[in-house]
């Protein structure tokens, strides 16, 4: 599982996603996603998802399937690279009894078992160049043989497959087989990177903490502007995922009846410092989207202060249109303090 599931969220307009409001966020970015999801998820088009970890990929595949007809079927996870490869060919195809040692009886596999519904490949790339042909295979023809078995199984299914690997690096470096991934990639969908939409970050502290509060008997009113002004600013390597066990984690420590600076974990306060101050990369990185938009808008401010906030002024000043100066402005929420 790419990001773990959140139970359902009483907090009103997190979600643009109706039918699948698990998903947390009204970015720009997220929306574009969404509007992708709600144009496919009823058609039988194969769909790979791509992203780094913790992104929640899984998710998005979940609101592909809920979102659509099958939504009554099952969805059948299978997480290609957590299952031995040997192992990974019964679980897809089942086996007959007998067909190896320790068959005790048959089993019915995936495929079969996701008849009317979808089944959802997670980290694909880490199939084996065997199975790839036979993935291939299955998904032109949606028929297949269990292991040991000769009788020809039909099952109607979707596909939908995930990986954080960039997929046309693995096929130009022959570690995944080019047909197979045209096949995979009909739609495309990019899981967004948690620093590409920093403005969701305030909703899912929210979220988080009312899932945390809850399940932790926990009674933490909120946060300070000091604490998620840190958040807000970290590059989040680790992308929900860490910020779901950051928030799980000041929620349990903390002191006090909100969260505070003194409740951030000491790699959020580093890192911030480092990639601010010092112009150095840290260890874990940081988001470059992130650090050139906040060098922009400070040399924005400055020139509006320069010129006392006469925007025409400040337009010349910065060689741009003054159009362009007022989208900026719009963009990273920039207004004269009164």
């Amino acid at each position: 599982m790419d990001e773990p599931l959140p139970e359902e969220s009483s907090a009103a307009g997190t979600s643009r996603s109706s039918f699948y409001p698990r998903i947390i966020g009204q970015s720009k970015i997220l929306l574009d996603v969404f509007q992708i999801i709600e144009k496919v998820c009823n058609t039988n088009t194969t769909v790979l998802i791509q992203g780094e970890s913790g992104t929640g990929k899984e998710l998005i595949a979940r609101a592909l399937h809920y979102g659509s007809d099958r939504k009554n079927g099952p969805f059948m996870p299978v997480n290609c690279g957590a299952i031995p490869g040997e192992l990974l060919e019964s679980e897809l195809f089942g086996h007959e009894k007998g067909a190896f040692t320790h068959a005790i009886r048959t089993r019915q596999g995936r495929f079969e078992l996701a008849d009317g519904g979808t089944v959802f490949l997670d980290e694909v790339a880490e199939m084996s160049p065997m199975l790839q042909v036979k993935l291939l295979r299955v998904l032109q023809e949606k028929q297949f043989e269990r292991i040991g078995g000769t009788k020809t199984i039909i099952s109607d299914f979707r596909t939908i497959a995930a990986t954080n690997k960039d997929l046309e690096e693995e096929v130009a470096r022959g570690r995944f087989r080019e047909d197979l991934y045209y096949r995979l990639a009909v739609i495309p969908i990019k899981a967004p990177r948690l620093c590409d939409r920093v403005s969701d970050i305030p909703l899912l502290v929210d979220y988080f903490m009312e899932k945390f509060n809850r399940s932790r008997k926990k009674a933490i009113a909120g946060i300070s502007e000091e604490a998620m002004g840190y958040l807000l600013r970290y590059a989040w390597p680790g992308n929900v995922r860490e910020l779901e066990n950051v928030v799980e984690r000041m929620i349990l420590l903390s002191q006090g009846t909100r969260i505070t600076k003194a409740d951030l974990p000491e790699r959020i306060l580093q890192q911030e410092g480092l990639a601010r101050h010092t112009g150095e990369i840290p260890a874990h990185g940081f988001c470059l989207n992130d650090e050139v938009a906040e060098f922009e808008k400070g040399l924005i401010v400055q020139a509006l202060e320069q010129t006392g906030w006469v925007k025409n002024r400040a337009a010349k000043l910065l060689t741009v249109n003054r159009t362009t100066l007022l989208e900026k402005m719009k963009r990273y929420g920039i207004a004269k303090e009164e």
